[in-house]
């Protein structure tokens, strides 16, 4: 798969976010009240539980994050060039298969990337 590659992630929504509403907050009351800043200091206590464990990232990911892949542990499968947002394809891209980004913004939000393929 010239190209492709594969992630999981976990997103937090915060006040900045394009669309203020998730699949575990419709109507975005908690979102309009998430600060940037406390979307990052999130995910950053997130990555230390983590610890690097594949397993782990999983299963944060189905309790914590925003986005409709939470059911399938933050798995967003493959993708190609120009199908996510630009600074999450750099980012994804810059891993190593199996490594844990820092935190991630984008137009929908705060993100930790985990690289699978």
């Amino acid at each position: 798969m010239s190209g492709q590659l594969r992630a999981s992630h976990i997103l937090i929504k915060h006040e900045g976010s394009r669309r203020l509403s998730s699949w575990k907050d419709p109507m975005g009351e908690r979102i309009r009240e998430t600060t940037k800043e406390e979307a990052v200091n999130q995910l950053l206590a997130l990555r230390k539980e983590i610890d690097g464990k594949a397993d782990k990232f999983e299963e944060v990911a189905k309790d914590v994050s925003d986005c409709g892949s939470a059911q399938d542990g933050g798995d967003l499968g493959w993708f190609g060039p120009g199908e996510m947002y630009e600074e999450f394809e750099v980012a994804t891209r810059n891993l190593a298969v199996g490594e844990i980004s820092g935190v991630v913004h984008t137009g929908s939000g705060a993100h930790l990337i985990l690289r699978t393929g």
